[in-house]
């Protein structure tokens, strides 16, 4: 059984293309079903590029069948992933979730429906993520982390019913349980702080708070140390990406096999190496460089 794909799109309309074509070259596509998602015009700035978008998704074919869902108001992100994937996944068990800014492998879909068919019956895995940007030569093909990566994901209805939408919750089983350095990786990345701004309103993240529902029911992700997804979102096009090439990925062109775990439990080698790559690239230094870069070149935003 084939997963079918979910893309939420927007406003971008060359992004969109790419991700489709990508999506074209993989042979699984002919038998997969692909649901978009196509949020409205937050304001009148942004619609004729959602008009765009809206025109060319309605043209593509290549897959076995192609369902679009327009909204008539502006969702946001966070809200259309949701409802999407609780729809979706409750009516097919299994999901592929993309976002616009994504361009994919021509053996993404061969290993996400391989990845959800191996580990199907898997309780203590919730999450398959196919994007590495870390380049760790030490991380393996695939492993095991409590940690769920956003780019070019999939998952199951048995996983998804952990999800827990109220960021507030959350966070307070995170400080009561004494989680929230190791939810950090040690400290090396902010994912407490992007939770408590999700709680204030000063983002919109669902992945903040499916990665600390995981987290906290101590359901592993299948993580892939050759990356198959690129993010193309840096930009400038988008909401919520910044970091250039912080984050940027070699698209691995090969097949990766799906080999099966054992024992089902954490690669702690593979969590040192996310301490070790967050440690390098958002300590103080590290940050004040970029800045410093930034604005030599004229770049004085946030």
């Amino acid at each position: 059984m084939y997963a079918p794909i979910l893309l939420f799109v927007y406003n971008r309309p060359e992004h969109t293309r790419r991700v489709i074509e990508s999506l074209q070259t993989n042979a699984e596509a002919i038998e997969s079903r692909l649901f978009i998602y196509a949020d409205q015009a937050r304001n009148e700035t942004d619609r004729p590029n959602v008009d765009e978008v809206r025109r060319y998704i309605r043209s593509i074919g290549g897959f076995k069948q192609v369902t679009f869902i327009e909204r008539s108001e502006n969702w946001g992100l966070a809200r259309n992933i949701i409802d999407g994937v609780s729809t979706q996944v409750n009516a097919y068990g299994r999901v592929i979730v993309l976002e616009d800014d994504l361009v994919v492998s021509p053996y993404f879909l061969r290993f996400m429906n391989d990845a959800l068919e191996t580990y199907k019956d898997e309780e203590r895995v919730g999450h398959i993520q196919a994007c590495d940007f870390t380049k760790d030569p030490s991380l393996p093909d695939t492993f095991l982390i409590k940690w769920t990566g956003s780019w070019g994901w999939a998952t199951w209805a048995r996983a998804w019913r952990h999800f827990n939408p109220d960021g507030k919750a959350l966070l307070a089983q995170l400080e009561e349980r004494r989680l929230t350095r190791t939810f950090d990786f040690n400290g090396n990345y902010p994912f407490t702080r992007m939770l408590r701004r999700q709680i204030a309103g000063k983002n919109n993240s669902w992945a903040i708070r499916w990665n600390a529902s995981l987290f906290l029911a101590g359901i592993l992700s299948l993580n892939v140390g050759k990356s198959l997804v690129q993010n193309t979102g840096f930009d400038g096009t988008g909401t919520n990406c910044g970091g250039g090439g912080l984050y940027a990925s070699d698209l691995w062109m090969h097949p990766l096999p799906v080999v099966p775990i054992s024992p089902i439990a954490e690669n702690q080698e593979a969590r040192r190496a996310f301490a070790r790559y967050y440690h390098r690239t958002n300590g103080f230094w590290a940050k004040a460089i970029r800045r410093i870069k930034r604005t030599l070149r004229g770049d004085f935003g946030a």
